[in-house]
Formats: C-alpha cells, sequence, structure tokens
C-alpha cells in the first residue's frame, strides 16, 4: 500500500451518494469510473463492512471517458439510480462512449431524455466538480484514493489495509 497522509476531507453531505451499514465505520471513496484500479477495489468494498461514500474524481489526462461517466452516474443518481449506474459503469470499463451510457440508462428504466439533459446540465456539472475540487484540497493525487479516519490512502489498497479500515471509526 502507499503511504498514508493526514488530510482534511469535507464530512458526509445530506447529499453523498452513500451505502452500507449505517453503524459500520465510514470511508470515502475518491474514484474514476475508467481506472481499472478503481473499478477493482469497487468490487471489494462491496463485501466489506463499511459504511461507503464515493466522491468522483475523474482523471482527464489519461482517462478521457471518466467525466462524462461521471456526469451520466450523477444523472442516474438524479432518478434515484446512481449504485445501479455506477456498478455498471465499473462493470464494463470498456464502454463508456455515449451510445453505452444511454444504453445502461435504458436498462436501468429512466427517463432517457430526462438523464441526456441532466447528464449535461450545470447542476450535474457543478456536482462533478464539487468533488473533484475537495480531493484536489485533501491532497488525493490519484486513483483510487480512500479517507478514513483523517488519513487519505492513496493507490492500491490491498486486503490488509481494507480489513483495518473495517476497524476506524472517524
Amino acid at each position: 500500500m502507499t503511504e498514508l497522509r493526514s488530510a482534511s476531507v469535507p464530512p458526509l453531505a445530506p447529499d453523498d451518494h452513500v451505502r452500507g451499514p449505517v453503524d459500520a465505520p465510514v470511508v470515502i471513496e475518491y474514484a474514476d469510473f475508467e481506472c481499472p484500479y478503481c473499478a477493482a477495489l469497487s468490487v471489494r468494498l462491496a463485501v466489506r463492512s463499511l459504511r461507503r461514500s464515493f466522491r468522483h474524481f475523474p482523471v482527464r489526462s489519461s482517462h478521457p471517458r471518466a467525466w462524462p461517466s461521471a456526469c451520466a452516474a450523477e444523472a442516474a443518481g438524479l432518478q434515484g439510480r446512481f449504485w445501479e449506474m455506477h456498478d455498471l459503469l465499473f462493470a464494463d470499463q470498456g464502454r463508456l462512449e455515449d451510445p453505452h451510457l444511454w444504453q445502461r440508462a435504458r436498462e436501468l428504466d429512466l427517463d432517457l431524455a430526462r438523464f441526456d439533459s441532466d447528464r449535461r446540465s450545470d447542476t450535474v456539472i457543478a456536482r462533478v466538480r464539487r468533488d473533484f475540487e475537495s480531493g484536489i484540497r485533501a491532497g488525493v493525487v490519484t486513483t483510487p484514493t480512500l479517507y478514513a479516519g483523517g488519513v487519505l490512502h492513496p493507490g492500491k489498497i490491498d486486503e490488509t489495509a481494507l480489513a483495518q479500515l473495517e476497524c476506524v471509526r472517524s
């Protein structure tokens, strides 16, 4: 695991995307839908006893489809399907172009006109930007990065570190 760093990350907000047991330790995840390490970590986090908050950190320089994918997830979220879109995006990272995003929206039975409008809206763009900027201010430099107990855990996260995070109380 990469070196740990103390950080100041904004606490959970009412509109954060959170899943997991309410009484579990909180982990804030900064991730990019085009990052293969983020996809692998997402699968491993799903089976952990953690309360997980997802924040967008699209690394446009190396992942050109990360930003549009983040906006698609947020647009799905406006229809109550963020986590379902999140899982679909990570499950097939080789298909993140517009036709594939619309297909996923159809699979989730989203209002397609609204989905397309929302993913390009100022509201959604501001949300993705807010997440990204909060990561920058906290010192996030790579994906994935987890934040728990006042400490950033950047890069590949091994099973030992994940087990330790299950014991951290924020």
